[in-house]
């Protein structure tokens, strides 16, 4: 019987670590800074009394590195003695400072009211502003509102023949180093001009967002991490992307990528606004910005945790007003404020953000300006399988392509390359779709009909009727794949009435294996496979990877190259989950408890077995089974 360790969480380790007090400390391995929207610098100038007590509300509970003061939104402009008065109050209590932007306009149709960059009267707004700020701060941020999408006269007689993205990208991009950055040096030299970019990344093209150009163009830039709430969203958002996109765009602009970006907005409960704080620096962020300083002084609203309220969870929202606030109804009792939750939230991961090395992961190639299958790394994460996503094609063993990789015109060419001289690469159902009238014949096959089967149960490992059952589900849709039996061979499938439904297929070529992956019809029904059809995509995808993880869907998998690794529940229950490595122990990295492994025979289909002639050394496995607490993270160092 394999011992069972019951992890929480880290709630009842912090409690003690975790006290909040007047002078709080600076954090170990991030800084904290807070973005000030222009209407709260003109209420700081015109009322210093309440920028001198929300000032103390928040400083007395959280640390703060840095604030941004921002000098234009929407069409509110501060003026230089607002920006200077507010500057020396929060130079005077020893915060860094920096100036801020959001370039809308005061109105317009659309949800974001942008400015229209081929108006005269706007592009001259631009350079003043961006005058102004560089006047006033070595350094200023432009908020992610920083887009395009005016469609007006003088747009389209500008856009000519040309796509609306190759419009808005090229206008950007000018906009960028002529409007921008040069009225900026002009006014300062020495500026440093930051440009954030947003969490909607598959959309970026659109609306003029270039992230092959204009991190060149920037000196940095820093990560949208806003998740939000994952159900009522209408941004397709998934938790793990807090992680993901910021490892992204770090691969992107390698050391220049200054920051993540989280804000309260949207979260149903003040755990999903633990999480978007914990995922931006488990991806090594060097700091990060609470968005907005308004907010920090709102009291803190639990939301709808009744389904773990009363659990151990790793926020632990009694703990946190014990901590900050004492207990409800004794003497000199107060409320928390968003300052708190944020507080507790950063004390925690800093207890083991230093001992985190460089984040691991399935290789993934996403191109620049490219969609399809959007945010399906981030549902991956959200399965268990670590993915590190790259701009370019990554030095990996291993890659995996989904839809979006149909932006690159050479990539059936890379694909022949990477597979013939013997390695691997994983496309998915999408990509295949999209390729195979490409040349993708050449390598492979196997096609997409354009019919869909509905999988009620699954099984893993070839054999004629033969496998392994792992599972049941109700009906999942997914794409049906022609292939030619003994020529490519389904190493996990489902079942739908008698006919077989590939989930994951092989076909060998060259010296290497090229691998196609079937995604359901809805991509979030990744969720609703039964755990034994997740495990088995967790061996299959992260063979490579030092650690693995077994169990349901919605647990992350956070990885390091120094054997340190963190799992994160989303969920609203406990979860049962095993971990598998070649480590014979491990030590917890919040408690410095030592776990002692139970050895493991060999499971699953090896889908990457070796050739003949080829060696692959077989290391001892042993797993550990951990119930996981909602919504809650643990992290672990594996040892010999």
């Amino acid at each position: 019987m394999m011992r069972r360790f019951w992890f929480a969480t880290a709630a009842m380790v912090f409690l003690a670590a975790s006290a909040g007090g007047a002078d709080p400390q600076p954090y170990q391995n991030f800084k904290v800074t807070v973005f000030i929207p222009v209407q709260f610098v003109e209420r700081m100038d015109h009322d210093p009394a309440w920028m001198q007590s929300s000032w103390d509300t928040i400083s007395s509970r959280l640390h703060v590195d840095k604030v941004f003061i921002e000098n234009y939104r929407s069409g509110t402009t501060a003026d230089d003695a607002a920006l200077a008065h507010v500057k020396s109050f929060f130079q005077s209590h020893g915060v860094a400072v920096a100036g801020g932007m959001a370039l809308l306009g005061p109105a317009s149709r659309a949800q974001f009211g942008t400015l229209d960059y081929t108006d005269p009267k706007d592009r001259a707004l631009v350079e003043r502003v961006s005058a102004q700020a560089a006047r006033n701060f070595d350094e200023f941020i432009l908020d992610d509102l920083f887009f395009t999408n005016t469609k007006s006269d003088s747009d389209i007689t500008a856009k000519g023949k040309r796509t609306w993205e190759e419009f808005r990208l090229q206008m950007m991009d000018e906009v960028s180093r002529d409007l921008i950055l040069k009225s900026a040096k002009d006014a300062n030299p020495k500026v440093n001009v930051i440009i954030k970019f947003p969490n909607f990344y598959p959309s970026f093209q659109g609306m003029g967002f270039d992230l092959e150009h204009q991190p060149q163009i920037f000196p940095e830039i820093w990560t949208g991490d806003e998740t939000r709430d994952p159900v009522v969203t209408d941004q397709q958002l998934q938790q793990y992307e807090s992680y993901e996109i910021f490892r992204y765009f770090e691969n992107i602009a390698p050391g220049r990528n200054g920051g993540g970006w989280v804000d309260p907005i949207a979260m149903g409960s003040l755990d999903r606004y633990a999480e978007q704080l914990w995922d931006t620096i488990l991806a090594k962020a060097p700091a990060i910005n609470l968005f907005e300083y308004s907010d920090l002084l709102r009291q803190a609203e639990p939301g709808d945790r009744t389904a773990w309220q009363m659990r151990p969870t790793s926020f632990n929202f009694f703990a946190m007003m014990r901590d900050c606030c004492g207990f409800p109804g004794s003497p000199g009792a107060k409320e928390p404020v968003m300052a708190d939750v944020a507080a507790y939230a950063l004390r925690q991961v800093d207890q083991v953000a230093g001992a985190l090395g460089t984040p691991v992961g399935l290789s993934s190639y996403r191109p620049y300006q490219s969609s399809g299958e959007d945010f399906l790394q981030e549902m991956l994460g959200m399965i268990g399988i670590p993915v590190e996503m790259y701009p370019q094609w990554p030095q990996a063993k291993t890659v995996l392509l989904t839809e979006a990789a149909k932006q690159d015109p050479d990539i059936v060419t890379k694909i022949e390359q990477h597979v013939r001289a013997g390695d691997k690469v994983i496309i998915t159902s999408g990509l295949l779709r999209s390729l195979q009238d490409r040349g993708m014949d050449q390598i492979t096959d196997m096609r997409v009909t354009g019919h869909v089967l509905a999988a009620t149960s699954y099984l893993e490992g070839p054999g004629f009727g033969a496998g392994t059952d792992i599972g049941a589900s109700t009906p999942i849709l997914f794409p049906e794949i022609h292939f030619y039996t003994n020529e490519d061979w389904a190493v996990l499938r489902g079942l739908a009435d008698g006919r077989g439904v590939p989930l994951l297929l092989v076909d060998h070529y060259g010296k290497g294996d090229l691998y196609v992956l079937a995604v359901p019809e809805s991509m979030n029904d990744l969720y609703r496979l039964p755990s034994g059809v997740l495990d088995a995509l967790r061996r299959s995808l992260g063979l490579e990877l030092p650690v693995r993880l077994e169990g349901p869907a919605k647990v992350s998998l956070f990885e390091y190259n120094n054997g340190a690794f963190v799992v994160e529940s989303y969920l609203d229950h406990p979860a049962a989950t095993r971990i598998t490595g070649n480590f014979g122990h491990l030590e917890n990295l919040m408690t410095g408890v030592r776990l002692t492994g139970d050895p493991l025979a060999p499971a699953g289909w090896a889908m990457f077995r070796p050739r003949p002639g080829q060696t692959t050394p077989v290391a001892r496995l042993y797993g550990y089974e951990l119930q996981i607490e909602p919504h809650s993270l643990v992290a672990f160092r594996g040892q010999p």
